[in-house]
């Protein structure tokens, strides 16, 4: 049978990495336990200069298959087959190039880190975030329970899933009853023994993980179990995954979903079974995979498939320490599903289409789908498969091959602004240690580069400008350039009070800690689309069509850029929910998925460097300026909002009858005119347009009850995060003193006209009201609101003096 399609779609297929570990620096030295070694927990350094190099890469990769795999790492650099030559490679190439290389040559798009591994001077998550599309953490709750006993833990963010290493402690016989009463008499003799806490004692061990399970249900997270071989501290007898049939048996966790590390060999046969009878059981086939011999790893992999359902069966390399290992990984699994799928061709078992598929959902859609990671695959279409000899001694070219990175941030006028670095200055020295600015940074108004007179702001004193590792991506519209996102730090790991990331974090904790809320938040971003013409020898910017609300004609028109912009942000991972030609002349939406409210907010500024620069290739200019031309429709930025608790949305209201307006308790200024859409009045409505709070209830939400309300003052001239932390700060307001809502507006607020209040009609209102405001003083900043005031005063009087100046905002916007 001809298998060059296969063999094609297998090579070419971008990897997901359900379970990993994370990497660590050149310099460490940690106490390697594996499967392989002589003398599990010896401190052994992973320096590539000295010979204990040679000794912890024997053991990591076990000398029976040790030939093998440096070979296949010597093919790989373009070096002689020795470990003397890797290690001199390795040495003179350092981390960053190498794991580039190892990375890329894996063909890995997303990888989900279990981070609950101790490693000596392990790379954060963020870190990784710099190689792969996507980065998520798998948390290790046995792992989380000590460092919480230790008064070590920290705050768990992006978690896709959990992780027990239960059969390493008391084994896999998990009691689904245990008691909180058992459990404590565990924690006790857990305690007893001193720090650093080891838990093992079976009763604690069993409460931890039946809680985990239920803790997953509740947030509709997926749990891994480590099963099979590992350590030599594991009692492998205990491994055996038919040991968790009580489990799988209790009612309560029916609906849990389950995953099975390690092929759970060399129980691969019992593991299969499960799959094929619990509906809640997956596989995975990391470890395995390449740990055992060719051989073996076939065998193993085939015997999972021989039960289990395809759909079920999952990729990864768990690899860590060393970039090598992800390599390594990754190309035996393609070898070794290409064998195996091959043979079920020939057995008659699949076609080769069937094939083909099988390997796309084993190697990627599987693992997205049972994690729900927020992935758009089909932007990375293929990988380009690495050719051997792709990174050799005397390379100069960076591994990431990017020259510049931007810092971004976003000032108290919400213009955008960076500083650029070199690629290897970023990574040497501004990823740690930021980049200096001066304090009058966040004075400057809309019309100068220059503090406002009151904002307490001056050119004395600097900040560090300190990027956000988990916000860095490249560039889609420029080849060799990345850009990151900034907080202000007064030095490193100290935030600066006019942070305007740090006051919506804080903000944010607030809600949180008061009443256990997040916040998530969706823009849709309204713009202008300008093309430049020649009036009287001078340059002029006009609107490039005149065509009316959602045309065809003028979708038409723009289309060519609103392509070239929603796959630069599906690039980014920014996904788009639907985008139209908007009633003013020239005028386009884009409105962007929900998140969290600081993603929400970062996601943003992205959007609109992404709307501009691809506008600005196709030689025209995107300005997200509220009121390009004073006869025209203005453009807006509204936020969509709701509110989550425990990861349910606790805005909407009950079917029962019981909610009042479908809702649970917890629940520029010539852009802002009656009859345009931009709610000009003090009110809020239901679905009503011309409210500048409207309640919404989109498809696949019972009638009458509301998921989120859309505020539409927000417009492009305000800074994201800034804007988010005011509307946040007042609704903490709100719940603090138990305010309800007034009655809804369910018409035009126009014919209301003297009995609704109006919002404020110019900027100077608005000032007025800030100034008499006090909650703001505590939940947002004291200092940076007087900051805010300054730029929005001086504002204020430049454009009352200078009629025209308004015009120069669609280079700044």
């Amino acid at each position: 049978m001809e298998f060059a399609e296969l063999r094609d779609a297998i090579e070419k297929v971008p990897l997901v990495d359900g379970h990993a570990h994370n990497i660590v620096a050149l310099d460490s030295s940690f106490p390697f336990v594996s499967a392989f070694t002589e003398a599990a927990g010896e401190a052994l350094s992973l320096a590539p200069h000295s010979l204990s190099f040679k000794i912890s890469f024997y053991r990591l990769l076990n000398f029976a298959w040790f030939q093998r795999s440096l070979r296949e790492i010597a093919e790989l650099y373009g070096c002689e087959n020795s470990l003397k030559a890797v290690e001199e490679h390795r040495r003179s190439l350092g981390l960053e190039s190498i794991a580039s290389a190892c990375f890329k040559a894996a063909g890995i798009s997303v990888v989900l880190i279990d981070d609950g591994l101790k490693l000596h001077k392990k790379h954060e998550i963020d870190w990784h975030k710099s190689y792969f599309p996507y980065v998520g953490r798998i948390l290790r709750v046995e792992r989380l329970a000590e460092e919480i006993l230790e008064s070590t833990a920290t705050v768990a963010k992006e978690i896709l899933g959990l992780k027990s290493i239960a059969a390493y402690r008391s084994g896999l016989d998990i009691n689904p009853k245990v008691t909180s009463k058992d459990a404590e008499e565990g924690l006790a003799e857990a305690l007893s023994s001193g720090k650093p806490v080891r838990l093992a004692n079976k009763n604690i061990i069993d409460y931890i993980f039946v809680r985990s399970l239920e803790v997953a249900l509740s947030f509709d997270l997926p749990v891994q179990i480590h099963t099979g071989f590992g350590d030599k501290d594991l009692d492998l007898r205990l491994a055996n995954p038919l040991h968790l049939r009580a489990v799988l048996e209790d009612e309560r966790f029916s609906q849990s979903r389950l995953v099975i590390l390690h092929a759970s060999y060399p129980f691969s046969k019992e593991a299969s079974y499960l799959a094929s009878v619990y509906p809640q059981v997956y596989l995975d086939f990391g470890l395995a995979v390449p740990k055992l011999s060719v051989h073996g790893m076939q065998s193993s992999v085939k015997e999972l498939l021989e039960l289990a359902p395809i759909k079920k069966v999952m990729f990864s390399t768990d690899g860590y320490a060393f970039p090598e290992t992800y390599y390594l990984g990754a190309k035996k699994a393609r070898e070794c599903v290409l064998s195996v799928l091959q043979d079920a061709c020939r057995d008659g078992d699949l076609t080769v289409a069937e094939a083909v598929e099988a390997a796309r959902d084993i190697f990627s859609q599987n693992a997205i789908q049972l994690y729900k990671i927020n992935f758009n695959s089909d932007a990375i279409q293929s990988r380009e498969v690495v050719p051997t000899n792709s990174l050799k001694l005397g390379d100069k070219v960076p591994a990431t091959g990017v020259s510049f990175v931007r810092v971004i941030w976003v000032d108290a006028s919400g213009q955008h602004r960076c500083r650029v670095v070199p690629a290897k200055r970023f990574n040497d020295i501004v990823k740690n240690n930021g980049v200096g600015l001066t304090f009058a940074c966040m004075g400057m108004a809309s019309y100068i580069d220059a503090p406002a007179d009151g904002s307490n702001l001056t050119g004395t004193g600097e900040i560090r400008l300190m990027p956000e590792l988990s916000t860095k991506r490249k560039i889609p519209w420029l080849e060799k350039e990345e850009m990151v996102l900034a907080d202000m730090h007064l030095k490193p790991g100290q935030p600066w009070e006019y942070c305007p990331r740090e006051a919506l974090r804080r903000i944010s904790k607030v809600l949180k800690h008061e009443f256990n809320l997040v916040v998530n938040a969706g823009f849709e971003n309204e713009f202008v689309v300008l093309k430049s013409v020649s009036r009287d020898g001078k340059e002029e910017w006009v609107p490039l069509e005149s065509t009316a609300y959602c045309s065809t004609t003028g979708f038409d028109g723009a289309s060519p850029i609103l392509h070239d912009v929603v796959a630069a942000l599906d690039s980014l991972n920014i996904p788009v929910e639907q985008l139209h030609k908007e009633a003013g002349k020239g005028q386009l939406e884009i409105a962007l998925a929900h998140t969290t409210c600081s993603n929400a907010a970062d996601n943003l500024i992205y959007a609109r460097e992404v709307i501009r620069s691809v506008a600005r290739k196709h030689g025209l200019m995107a300005t997200f300026v509220p009121k390009y031309a004073l006869d025209d429709i203005g453009s807006g930025s509204h936020v969509h909002l709701s509110l989550s608790q425990n990861g349910e949305n606790v805005f909407m209201g009950t079917n029962d009858g019981s909610s009042k307006h479908g809702m649970s308790r917890i629940g520029s200024y010539d852009r802002i005119q009656p009859n345009t859409w931009s709610g000009a009045y003090q009110c809020w409505g239901k679905e009503n347009r011309e409210a500048p709070l409207r309640t919404a209830c989109p498809p696949g939400i019972s009638d009458g009850l509301v998921s989120n309300f859309e505020i539409k003052s927000f417009d492009g001239c305000a800074n994201p995060h800034l804007g988010l932390a005011a509307i946040i700060a007042a609704g903490i307001d709100g719940l603090r003193r138990h305010i309800e809502l007034p009655e809804p507006v369910e018409t035009n607020p126009f014919l209301f006209e003297g009995k609704l209040k109006r919002l404020p009609q110019s900027l100077t209102e608005s000032l007025e009201a800030l100034q008499k405001d006090k909650v703001f003083d505590d939940l947002i900043g004291q200092n940076l609101l007087v900051a805010i005031k300054a730029v929005r005063k001086a504002e204020i009087d430049h454009y009352s003096k200078n009629k025209d100046a308004y015009k120069q905002m669609i280079f700044r916007y």
